[in-house]
């Protein structure tokens, strides 16, 4: 599966009509051969495997593959809403160096964070919101437990 980070603008890499082909290549298959993306976007297969390593390299996107939690022995995934004291981002930094945390964003409403996390079975979650608790700067947090997981993509394309 290909993410596509930020657009790039601030890392000094500039993004093309081609690059973005390449990205939409890869999100509907990130094991596609760089011979079959280049045939798709009229370039060599060097040429792309460059571009590929570029838009890695900057962090425009990643190529990562994406698991069933379930399927790897994580019973239990929930989304936490958190509020804060203090500077957020400091304190989203420090919720997401837990390595439960998958997922962490800096968010506009009712929390000032949102964060995934993976876990064992119930009681690890319960360990994992005390930690989260404990974080300086986390005020309060409400928590999601995901019962049915509905969709997952990753082929928004490019604009």
């Amino acid at each position: 599966m290909t993410h596509s980070a930020h657009s790039g603008a601030s890392n000094g890499f500039t993004m093309d009509a081609t690059s973005k082909a390449i990205i939409e290549q890869l999100q509907e298959d990130g094991r596609r051969s760089y011979a079959s993306v280049g045939k798709a976007v009229s370039l060599s297969e060097a040429a792309v495997r460059q571009r590929v390593q570029k838009l890695i390299d900057s962090k425009v996107m990643q190529v990562v593959a994406v698991t069933d939690p379930l399927q790897l022995g994580f019973k239990r995934q929930a989304m936490l809403g958190i509020r804060s004291t203090g500077d957020i981002i400091a304190t989203a930094d420090r919720v997401s160096a837990l390595p439960e945390v998958d997922y962490c964003v800096v968010v506009a409403g009712p929390s000032d964070i949102i964060a995934e996390v993976i876990c064992a079975n119930d009681e690890d979650l319960l360990r994992i919101i005390n930690e989260i608790r404990a974080i300086e700067g986390v005020r309060e947090t409400e928590t999601f437990m995901y019962l049915s997981l509905r969709k997952q993509e990753y082929n928004w394309g490019t604009r």
